[in-house]
C-alpha cells in the first residue's frame, strides 16, 4: 500500500536531521506562538521563500506534561496582507515522508510562471507544511541499517521464498522495536492530528483549513473526528476508505487490483504508442514483453535489480504520467535492444539512510493504527488469491504490511469517524486512482456527509487537485481555488474530464533519461 511512495522517493533528496531526544517540558498548556526564521538548508536552498518554526508537541498527549518533540513547520507567507484569510496546513501524503517542503513544490512558479496553487490561493493564505513526527526534521525514527535489506530483495512471489521472507519482515518488526524506543508506540494517525490542532493553536488559528492528499485524507478524517468544531475549509485528495477495522491491511488487498488495472491501461498506451516504442501493437504483445523481461531479470538479477525491484519501478511509475515515456524507452532498451541500462538505473533499489527512515515511519504509523492478521495463514491466502489477477500482489503484502504481524507495539481500532457536526468539505478522487482506489473514496464521501465529491473521469492518476502544469486539470483546479477563497462548494457531486495523457515525441526520445519522482 505504497501511499507514501512518491514522498519517499523524493525525501532521498533531502538530507534529514539526525532524531532530537524528547525533552521534558511543559506541553499541556496552550502552545507558545511560532516565531518564524531560516530553514534548514535541504529546504532553503531549493525553497528561499519558505521560513521554518519548532513547535514542543507532547510524546503523549495522555501525558502531556511529560517528555515533549520537536516538529519542523514551514511556512510560505500570503503574499497579500489585505487578501489574507488565515493559514492553509497542507499535508502531502505518506505515511513516512515528509511535509516541510512541500509547501515548496505547491507555491514555487515553473519556467512558465505557473504554480501549483493559484495565484488567489498565494495571495489570501499563510501556506503551513510539517514533517509529521518521526519524520525527516521531526524526530526522525530508524529500525535498522540502510543495508539491511538484501538487494535484490528476493521474488516476493515464490513460495519456496516465504519462510525467508517472513524472517526478514519479523527480523525488521524486532529491530524497530530494539531501535526506535519508546517513541513507537506514539507515531500512530491520531497524535499526528493532535499535532496538527497544535500547530493550528501556535499560529492563533481558530479553525484549521487543511488540504490533505493520499493518507493525507485518512489524517484530515481523523482530525475531523477528534477536533470537529475546529475544521475550517477542508479539500480531501485520493481519498481512503475509513471504515475497517483492519483498515490498512484492506487498504494494501484493494491496491493490488487497482494497481493491475492501472498498469494494463498503461501497457495500452504503450501499444497506441508502437511507432515509438516498437513493444508491439496489441496490450497481449507488449504484455508478453513486460512478462518476458520480468521473467528474465527474476530468473537473473542485473546487478541490485530483481523482479521485486521491477515491479516496485511499475507500480511507482503508475501514480501519475510523469515518467510513463522514460519508463517506456527504458523496458523498449532492454526487451527489444537488449540494453538493460536504462532499466536497472531506474529500478535501482534506495539504500539511503532516508529511505530507511522513511520506510521505519511507513510502519511505524500503519502497524498501529488498526489492527492486523495474527496468522501467516491469512496473509499467504489472500496473496495467492489476488495474484491470480493481480501482478502486483505479493510485492504490496510483503512490503506493505507484514512486519505488522508481529509489531513490537500494540495496535489499536482505528478512530472511529463519525462525520457529524461538520462544515462543508470538498473532496478530489480520479475514477482510476491505483493507491487510493475511488471505491474508498465512495466510502468516505458517505462518512463525510457534509462533503462533495469531485470525480476526475477518464484517469487513474494519483490526486486532481495541485498538480503539476503539464498534468494540470484547470476546472479542479478552478473548484479547490473557489472554495478555499468563498468557502462554497459544488451544490451536488459532480464529474470533471481527465487531464491530458502526455503523448510521447521525437524529441522526447533523444533526451537524456532522467530519474525523477512519478509526482515531481
Amino acid at each position: 500500500m505504497r501511499f507514501r511512495l512518491p514522498i519517499a522517493l523524493a525525501a532521498a533528496l533531502a538530507l534529514v536531521a539526525p532524531a532530537a531526544p524528547a525533552v521534558a517540558s511543559p506541553a499541556g498548556h496552550a502552545p507558545d506562538p511560532l516565531v518564524f526564521g531560516a530553514c534548514p538548508a535541504d529546504i532553503a536552498q531549493p525553497y528561499p521563500a519558505l521560513t521554518c518554526a519548532t513547535l514542543q508537541v507532547p510524546v503523549d498527549y495522555k501525558r502531556p506534561y511529560g517528555a515533549t518533540l520537536p516538529l519542523l513547520v514551514t511556512k510560505h507567507a500570503a503574499k497579500d496582507p489585505s487578501k489574507r484569510l488565515g493559514a492553509l496546513l497542507v499535508n502531502p501524503g505518506g505515511p513516512g515522508g515528509g511535509g516541510a517542503d512541500y509547501i515548496g513544490i505547491l507555491t514555487r512558479a515553473d519556467g512558465t510562471g505557473f504554480t501549483r496553487l493559484q495565484p488567489a490561493v498565494l495571495d489570501a493564505y499563510d501556506v503551513i507544511g510539517f514533517d509529521p513526527r518521526g519524520v525527516a526534521h521531526s524526530a526522525p525514527i530508524s529500525c535498522t541499517e540502510p543495508t539491511y535489506f538484501p538487494t535484490p530483495q528476493p521474488d516476493s512471489a515464490a513460495p519456496e521464498n516465504r519462510d525467508a521472507l517472513w524472517n526478514l519482515w519479523s527480523g525488521y518488526a524486532d529491530a524497530c522495536g530494539a531501535r526506535a524506543g519508546a517513541l513507537l508506540a506514539h507515531l500512530g494517525t491520531d497524535n499526528v492530528a493532535r499535532d496538527m490542532d497544535r500547530i493550528r493553536a501556535a499560529l492563533g488559528e481558530q479553525k484549521l483549513n487543511y488540504v490533505g492528499f493520499s493518507y493525507g485524507t485518512y489524517l484530515g478524517s481523523v482530525y475531523t473526528a477528534l477536533f470537529p468544531q475546529r475544521v475550517g475549509r477542508m479539500i480531501l485528495d485520493g481519498n481512503l476508505d475509513p471504515t475497517p477495522a483492519d483498515l490498512w491491511y484492506q487498504a494494501g488487498l484493494a491496491q493490488s487490483v487497482a494497481f493491475q488495472k492501472r498498469f494494463d491501461s498503461y501497457l495500452g498506451w504503450l501499444a497506441k504508442y508502437d511507432a515509438v516504442f516498437h513493444l508491439g501493437s496489441t496490450v497481449e504483445v507488449v504484455r508478453a514483453r513486460w512478462d518476458k523481461t520480468l521473467t528474465d531479470f527474476r530468473t537473473t538479477p542485473h546487478g541490485a535489480v530483481g523482479s521485486h525491484e521491477l515491479i516496485t519501478l511499475a507500480v511507482g511509475a503508475m501514480y501519475s504520467e510523469t515518467i510513463w515515456i522514460a519508463f517506456g524507452r527504458a523496458l523498449s532498451s532492454y526487451a527489444i535492444g537488449g540494453d538493460d541500462s536504462a532499466l536497472v538505473e531506474f529500478a535501482a533499489p534506495d539504500t539511503s539512510a532516508e529511505g530507511e527512515q522513511a520506510t521505519a515511519a511507513f510502519n511505524a504509523v500503519v502497524c498501529v493504527d488498526s489492527f492486523w492478521p495474527a496468522s501467516k495463514a491469512r496473509y499467504e491466502r489472500d496473496g495467492d488469491r489476488l495474484s491470480k489477477v493481480a501482478q502486483f500482489a505479493w510485492d504490496n503484502i510483503w512490503v506493505n504490511g507484514s512486519a505488522c504481524r508481529n509489531w513490537p507495539v500494540p495496535n489499536h481500532p482505528p478512530v472511529q469517524i463519525s462525520g457529524r457536526g461538520l462544515p462543508g468539505i470538498l473532496m478530489f478522487n480520479s475514477v482510476g486512482d491505483p493507491a487510493t482506489p475511488y471505491a474508498g473514496a465512495l466510502k468516505l464521501h458517505k462518512v463525510l456527509r457534509s462533503s462533495v465529491l469531485v470525480t476526475e473521469q477518464d484517469s487513474g492518476k494519483h490526486c486532481v487537485f495541485g498538480n503539476t502544469r503539464v498534468m494540470v486539470n484547470t476546472a479542479a483546479n478552478d473548484i479547490g481555488t473557489k472554495y478555499l477563497l468563498t468557502g462554497v462548494l459544488p451544490p451536488a457531486d459532480i464529474s470533471i474530464p481527465g487531464h491530458a495523457i502526455p503523448v510521447p515525441t521525437a524529441a522526447a526520445l533523444k533526451a537524456p533519461i532522467v530519474k525523477v519522482s512519478p509526482l515531481a
